[in-house]
């Protein structure tokens, strides 16, 4: 009876009223105690205005079923396909909505929706996976954000490559402290990949110039978190270096040559799939024939062997005994032994190592410098504290 009156009032009732008297139908629906005829009629009734122009009739019902588990399905489902203003309640907490719903509006929907749906509670790794996929910047950072999601790494991941570039993405991804180091790389590779771009675009540097100085930076910076890597995480690290192409014989000679055997073992180990110990063995056996195999199987350029040969062989001497610094910055003295022994060679297909060489022996000598002078600062700021102590 009610339902009948509904439906003859509502046909030259205005807009607003449709709408609230739509909502109070749907309360009805949801928490009266109605016969199962009038809740057919009701669910008719709702069914039929799903087809009001007015936008703010439709919105009244998804006010009403944004949370409920007891609405119509059939309403809950073409409102979330409803324009944006009309489902963005269900899109963002209705619990109708199936995981396979929302992944095909996920794929299917505008930034706006996937936005919605990226805030939503108890976010499961599928749908994450979803939107990391297809979603658009905004999603993807609204589903970072949000605490209740579970996301798996592969699709924190694929948001470091689809949208690493962005300063808010990586903000928020190195903020976290449960990301393994070889995402942490690639969130480094990024911003080394937008700097090249920002300064070119610019004219600041030229392309070449950029790009050389970009990866020298992440190079750089990815021994320095190489240096802070759990052991047991170094071989995934190699591996994705390998594999995006970063494990190159310049970023390795920058390794040795800073004094970091583990990264260089590691290393020569991924490209030439000799296990661990045998690499140990061949880089620490005097007999350097055994080495010089290895450097091959691995793939190494042979332009840069002298310059391994020579590290090698200065480290066994015990040329870093007694050095200051981790392992992330080059060690100067082991950087110009070495560019002193291969400029010797005088080969004119050495030139390209020797330059290396020297950008390397240049920046020692600045680190180094830096060091000393931080040092000596540090130490005449003790010495005037002790004076106005005294």
């Amino acid at each position: 009876m009610i339902v009948r009156q509904f439906l003859q009032w509502v046909r030259s009732a205005p807009p607003g009223e449709r709408a609230e008297a739509t909502s109070a139908l749907a309360r009805a629906y949801l928490h009266s105690d109605l016969s199962s005829d009038d809740l057919a009629a009701a669910e008719g009734a709702m069914i039929m205005m799903l087809d009001d122009p007015s936008p703010l009739v439709r919105r009244a019902m998804a006010d009403v079923f944004a949370s409920a588990q007891k609405a119509p399905p059939i309403v809950v489902d073409a409102l979330a396909s409803d324009q944006f203003d009309v489902a963005e309640p269900l899109l963002s907490r209705s619990p109708m909505l199936s995981i396979d719903d929302l992944v095909d509006l996920v794929a299917t929907g505008q930034p706006e929706t996937q936005a919605a749906i990226a805030g939503r509670v108890m976010l499961t790794p599928p749908l994450a996976a979803a939107i990391s996929e297809v979603g658009s910047a905004e999603s993807c950072l609204i589903l970072l954000e949000n605490a209740d999601a579970e996301i798996a790494l592969f699709s924190i991941d694929r948001i470091v490559e689809r949208f690493g570039h962005l300063a808010a993405i990586r903000e928020n991804l190195a903020a976290r402290d449960d990301l393994p180091m070889t995402t942490r790389q690639a969130l480094l590779s990024k911003l080394s990949q937008t700097l090249a771009g920002f300064v070119t675009k610019r004219h600041w540097l030229g392309p070449e110039h950029a790009e050389y100085a970009a990866r020298e930076a992440l190079e750089k910076a990815t021994l320095a978190l190489a240096a802070e890597t759990p052991y047991e995480e170094v071989p995934e690290l190699m591996q994705h270096l390998r594999q995006s192409g970063q494990l190159t014989a310049g970023m390795i000679l920058r390794a040795l040559l800073s004094g970091n055997v583990v990264l260089f073992e590691e290393a020569l180990a991924e490209l030439s799939g000799v296990t661990l110990d045998r690499v140990t063995s061949y880089i620490h056996d005097k007999n350097i024939s055994g080495f010089r195999a290895l450097y091959s199987k691995a793939g190494l350029p042979d332009l840069a062997y002298p310059a391994f040969r020579e590290a090698i062989a200065a480290m066994r001497d015990g040329i870093l005994i007694g050095e200051q610094g981790d392992v992330a910055r080059l060690k100067r003295r082991l950087v110009e032994h070495v560019l002193a022994r291969c400029s010797q060679e005088r080969a004119p297909e050495t030139a390209s190592l020797l330059a290396l060489l020297r950008r390397f022996a240049v920046e020692a000598a600045r680190e180094e410098a830096r060091i000393f002078c931080d040092d000596l600062m540090a130490y005449d700021y003790i010495e005037a504290e002790h004076r106005m102590v005294a």
